[in-house]
């Protein structure tokens, strides 16, 4: 492992005695934001410092087992452990520079999805329904809570624009470190159930996955910028929610950003609701200009989440999805639609972790 790596890990080791120092201290209990803030610090820092001590441990059995060579008696045991100790001391080494390069804040926020039918019609429409129960059989699958925030429903099935929020964690990160490389243009090549020709037509959604920020930031949006509509909703929501104005739009008159929200049953919820959807767009529309500029950032071929850009294709009559920024192609499509994320997502976060790796190595050189 290379020097640079090995100084930021024993920083680990002393950052953590640090903290256990800190948090045995008695008016860090009492302060409990204090406490607290300093616990998800010793958690993240702990996790590194442990798997360096590992690290370590696997070095000076290499080493040990190296020496044993030389005797008969214990040179098969000693070529058994050289083995062993190689193939641990490579994996974690990958876990260490993946765990030392720079993490997204936003990573662990609940995130807001929004899937807008794009062009192909009706067609486009349905399959705006499709990603929808996709995301939300993986957020089942994670364990994560979804809640519809705003629809607006085709009239032949599926949505023309439908906004879902989702809480959770899952494989250390939340849900919107999972889904954020999901933003951008998604085309899907099928027979749609309307064709009598059995042609194969092409049409396509926008999706624009954005981290839910803290109230902090809500209240940061001067009252005297927006604009705040009711209206009566028109999707789905039973009796109460057809015959009150209940649903709230919001406008940001400087940026003209809008959101809205009908799902809830109160005029109250629904402003709350819609003004943290609201607070989610500035934020990402504050990050999208920040990386526009950063021309690091417009290398990365993932996590731009440009949503002109045509990111992966659903190719129904050959059962394949291919992500075209990572080249990556699973003959598991139907599956894949039932929510079986996982492969896709992880093989995006991989790409991104080597991506940064290498800018990292690059400027150390």
């Amino acid at each position: 492992m290379k020097a640079f790596f090995r100084q930021q890990l024993a920083r680990y080791t002393d950052r953590q005695a640090e903290l256990e120092f800190l948090l045995s201290r008695e008016d860090i209990m009492k302060d409990m934001e204090q406490f607290l803030k300093l616990s998800r610090e010793h958690t993240d820092v702990a996790a590194v410092a442990s798997r360096w001590a590992r690290y370590q441990q696997r070095e000076s059995d290499l080493v040990g087992a190296q020496e044993m060579r030389s005797d008969p008696d214990m040179a098969d045991m000693a070529e058994e452990e050289i083995t062993s100790a190689t193939a641990e001391l490579a994996q974690l080494e990958g876990e260490l520079q993946r765990m030392l390069l720079p993490k997204d804040p936003d990573d662990a926020r609940p995130a807001f999805v929004e899937i807008r039918a794009g062009t192909g019609g009706d067609e486009s429409a349905l399959f705006a329904g499709d990603l929808l129960r996709m995301y939300m059989r993986y957020a089942d699958r994670c364990g994560w809570k979804t809640e519809i925030v705003s629809e607006s429903q085709s009239e032949l099935g599926g949505y023309k624009e439908v906004v879902v929020r989702m809480e959770g964690h899952h494989n250390g990160t939340g849900a919107y470190g999972a889904l954020k490389f999901e933003s951008g243009g998604h085309r899907v090549q099928r027979v749609p159930t309307t064709e009598t020709q059995g042609r194969i037509h092409t049409s396509a959604c926008t999706i624009a996955v954005l981290a839910e920020q803290d109230e902090a930031e809500a209240i940061k949006i001067n009252p005297s910028d927006l604009r705040i509509d009711t209206y009566r909703a028109s999707g789905a929501g039973g009796q109460h929610i057809n015959k009150t104005d209940s649903a709230v739009r919001i406008t940001h008159l400087p940026t003209g950003i809008v959101a809205e929200c009908q799902d809830g049953r109160s005029q109250h919820s629904n402003k709350a609701q819609a003004l943290k959807v609201l607070t989610a767009r500035i934020h990402e529309k504050e990050r999208s200009e920040r990386a526009a500029k950063d021309a690091a950032e417009r290398k990365s071929l993932v996590g731009s989440g440009d949503r002109s850009d045509r990111i992966r294709t659903y190719n129904f009559p050959q059962g394949r999805l291919t992500d075209h920024r990572i080249n990556l192609t699973l003959y598991k499509l139907l599956q894949i639609m039932e929510g079986d994320l996982g492969d896709v997502i992880e093989a995006l976060q991989a790409y991104e972790a080597a991506e940064q790796l290498a800018a990292l190595e690059l400027s150390l050189a």
